[in-house]
């Protein structure tokens, strides 16, 4: 095995450019992308999620865009299976597999070994229930009482984390946390980090969102909407989406859904940069730096001589 590519990781906050500097890498490398955005999983989510189109992928080939329905419920295992199979694919034929994206626990399910624990449906339909009967704080509340730490990580608000962590509890017997070990490697690979200066990242995503409205994007959720969006689980609470389904519910102004996009994507980064600076392995970079495809040329040269 030694003799193959190493897997090229390009990660990051939301913004930061990681999309473009993936192409330029895979065309010095030779390389191809899979995506590691939890979001470009899902078929029609293209505008809202910066999908990149022909002309960004600039004759690269990109895999695993668009692969689910927006009426599937995410699955990282799932991912980890279809992202795995691209990846040993293109490593057995002597092709870089460049792993872009910003979703961190999907990078870390592809580059580690991770046991995740399975799912019972009927455990899931009653947290489910209960979460719509008596709201997430009722449930964190309860996950506070029994996993302290899993509590602390998961937002109050966020009733499908809360709704799993309590299922793999009940399931296991064990903390949620304790399904995420330190990690051992599943393949060799090198980890690249882009960041950005807090104020610019701001900015970039402010301009990122004027962008997408100005694109469409209200359109596309309509259309999304029309297909079964609101029963996605997942999908239906992915930014921007979210905001515009209230705005297309009368529950918020366009002005409102827009500036709630861009306030929650930027706190969405930062939960981004805490996750992915935890990595003491990742070769950071300025993102704004002007060579900067060549000091990412560098680090991956650097640390594949290393290993």
């Amino acid at each position: 095995m030694s003799d193959l590519p190493p897997v090229v990781a390009l990660v990051g906050p939301t913004a930061t450019g990681k999309t473009a500097l993936g192409v330029a890498l895979a065309q010095r490398l030779g390389g191809e992308v899979v995506s590691a955005d939890s979001m470009q999983l899902y078929r029609g989510m293209d505008i809202g999620t910066a999908k990149p189109d022909a002309a960004e992928r600039d004759g690269v080939p990109h895999h695993l865009l668009g692969v689910w329905h927006v009426r599937e419920a995410a699955s990282v295992a799932e991912y980890r299976r279809l992202a795995r199979a691209e990846v040993d694919r293109l490593r057995a034929a002597g092709v870089v597999p460049l792993l872009v994206g910003g979703s961190g626990l999907y990078v870390r399910a592809v580059l580690d070994e991770l046991d995740f624990p399975g799912t019972d449906p009927a455990v899931r339909a009653r947290l489910e229930a209960e979460l719509a009967d008596s709201g997430p704080a009722e449930l964190h509340a309860r996950l506070a009482a029994l996993d302290p730490a899993a509590a602390a990580a998961v937002l109050p608000s966020n009733g499908r984390r809360i709704v799993r962590a309590l299922e793999v509890v009940e399931l296991t017997g064990g903390p949620f946390r304790a399904t995420l070990p330190e990690p051992r490697p599943h393949y060799p690979a090198v980890v690249v980090g882009l960041d950005r200066e807090p104020a610019e990242l701001d900015e970039r995503v402010a301009a990122r969102v004027d962008r997408m409205w100005a694109a469409g994007f209200v359109a596309e959720v309509e259309a999304l909407a029309a297909d079964g969006l609101r029963e996605g689980p997942t999908a239906s609470r992915a930014l921007g989406y979210a905001q515009i389904l209230a705005q297309l519910d009368g529950a918020l102004t366009p002005a409102e859904a827009r500036e709630r996009t861009i306030s929650a994507t930027r706190r969405f980064v930062r939960r981004q940069r805490s996750w992915f600076r935890r990595d003491a392995a990742t070769g950071w970079l300025d993102a704004a730096r002007p060579d900067l495809v060549d000091a990412a040329l560098g680090v991956i040269t650097a640390r594949t001589l290393d290993r």
